[in-house]
């Protein structure tokens, strides 16, 4: 068994975003952040096959949990576990699609700031003192990442291949981790992406939205270290 492990940021996020993940995990697994760098999840996938060691563990969020499905999709015989956290299996419908277009133009137009609060409403995370905190820190490393980063993740978001037929054939020890509160990539859709996985174990987590990392950064730390270590069960295939 391989004791490393390779996060995958979401949506304009950087490796910031599993901060306290990278700290409580390093101590006993050799962590690290890929970026996600391409035109397509594909191409993203590819990128992180071409930097992360022999055999590794995965973890992505939101965009980054579809660059992991493709990950291993690419190399099955490479990757060892699976963590999709605040994910989604299934290509992009067309009226969301469609919704982008004009967020793209008005961040075109130097409105990036404005159309970020409509990527990330306040509402998909969990009501607590530090929600505005949490929703900030993520517009301010959006921010950092730039229009050109926004317009070209967008792209990717809309074109996003569906994934439920890797999922079916995913005979990994897997893990699926939602926010109670996450109206992005809320719980049902967690839970229909568990059931897809035959070795998944899903978490829905109290008090937590769409950036769970920030918000409940313990909690998501301890499922994952739990999920590192627990034993892989032999499956016959």
């Amino acid at each position: 068994m391989s004791d490393a492990l390779v996060f995958l940021p979401g949506f304009l996020a950087d490796g910031r975003i599993f901060a306290d993940q990278v700290s409580g995990l390093s101590r006993d697994f050799a962590v690290m952040v890929a970026p996600l760098k391409g035109e397509s999840v594909t191409d993203m996938a590819e990128h992180v096959l071409a930097h992360a060691p022999p055999r590794f563990s995965v973890a992505g969020h939101d965009l980054g949990a579809s660059v992991a499905a493709e990950v291993l999709r690419r190399a099955p015989d490479r990757v060892e576990r699976i963590a999709l956290i605040c994910a989604n299996a299934q290509s992009e419908p067309p009226n969301a699609a469609a919704a982008r277009e004009p967020r793209m133009v008005r961040a075109k137009s130097g409105r990036l700031g404005e159309v970020l609060l409509e990527d990330l409403p306040i509402g998909a995370l969990a009501e607590s003192p530090h929600r505005n905190a949490i929703r900030d820190y993520w517009i301010d490393m959006a921010l950092e990442a730039g229009i050109e980063t926004y317009l070209h993740q967008s792209r990717v978001m809309q074109r996003r291949p569906d994934q439920q037929n890797i999922l079916r054939r995913a005979r990994l020890p897997a893990l699926v981790v939602g926010g109670e509160h996450d109206t992005v990539c809320p719980p049902r859709r967690q839970d229909f992406i568990s059931q897809l996985m035959p070795r998944a174990h899903l978490e829905i987590i109290e008090g937590a939205g769409h950036l769970p990392m920030l918000e409940t950064p313990q909690t998501v730390t301890r499922i994952l270290r739990t999920w590192l270590q627990a034993p892989a069960p032999l499956v016959l295939t």
